[in-house]
């Protein structure tokens, strides 16, 4: 197969190895992904993925030597960072929480259907860090009365306007952008240029890091 700039580089992270030969099975169907590489822990996925051209990275949270947080949080100091989608056993795991802190794109149940699996590795590869809005929603709920390093300093909220504060607003509730588009009848391409200059006035890498600052701000307030 002859390389192509249009498809997605997909490097697997699991302790397990029929559970990596099952997503290589899935991903290499796809005309647009292929598998370039493979690791059974965090260490060797550190190792390998510092020498391996990829885009995507599916990580497992929970493995031997060096989990998926550490793993994660190692990855983005490498130049060319690769995105990162956690996939974790249960719907409410802290380590998952933990790995988007450290870095993580997002985050997936590994017993999501296929087909959106292969939906969310060409969502985060094309810049739309939420994979899953409403389980990113219920985990920060979840978390966000004992959210880590609150004395960490933060982006100034200030400089943000009105709109951008609204729509930061949603961001952090979990909305999409079609549903952010739809509450304020606004065009989908308004919605991402405001989420644009949101990170750019916050410094912020991507819409988890906005989801997550939305909840340590106290802009949004956790479900009690």
């Amino acid at each position: 197969m002859t390389e192509s700039e249009d498809v997605i580089r997909v490097f697997l992270v699991d302790d397990q190895e029929l559970v990596r030969a099952g997503f290589t099975m899935l991903v290499d169907s796809q005309p647009d992904m292929r598998v370039v590489g493979q690791a059974g822990d965090g260490g060797e996925a550190v190792e390998k993925i510092s020498v391996t051209a990829c885009d995507v990275v599916l990580m497992d949270v929970r493995m031997p030597r060096l989990d998926g947080v550490q793993a994660t949080a190692q990855l983005q100091s490498l130049p060319q960072a690769p995105k990162v989608i956690v996939l974790t056993t249960f719907d409410l795991d802290e380590y998952a929480f933990a790995a988007i802190k450290a870095g993580a794109a997002g985050f997936l149940l590994k017993n999501t259907p296929p087909a959106d699996l292969l939906s969310a590795i060409r969502q985060v590869h094309s810049g739309d860090a939420v994979v899953s809005p409403s389980t990113t929603r219920r985990l920060l709920e979840h978390f966000a009365g004992a959210l880590p390093d609150q004395g960490v300093e933060r982006p100034d909220l200030d400089n943000l306007t009105a709109r951008e504060r609204e729509v930061l607003l949603e961001v952090a509730r979990g909305l999409s952008n079609t549903e952010i588009a739809t509450l304020f009848t606004l065009s989908e391409a308004t919605v991402k240029t405001h989420i644009g200059r949101i990170l750019a006035k916050t410094g912020l890498r991507d819409r988890v890091a906005l989801v997550v600052l939305g909840y340590e701000t106290g802009l949004v307030r956790a479900a009690k």
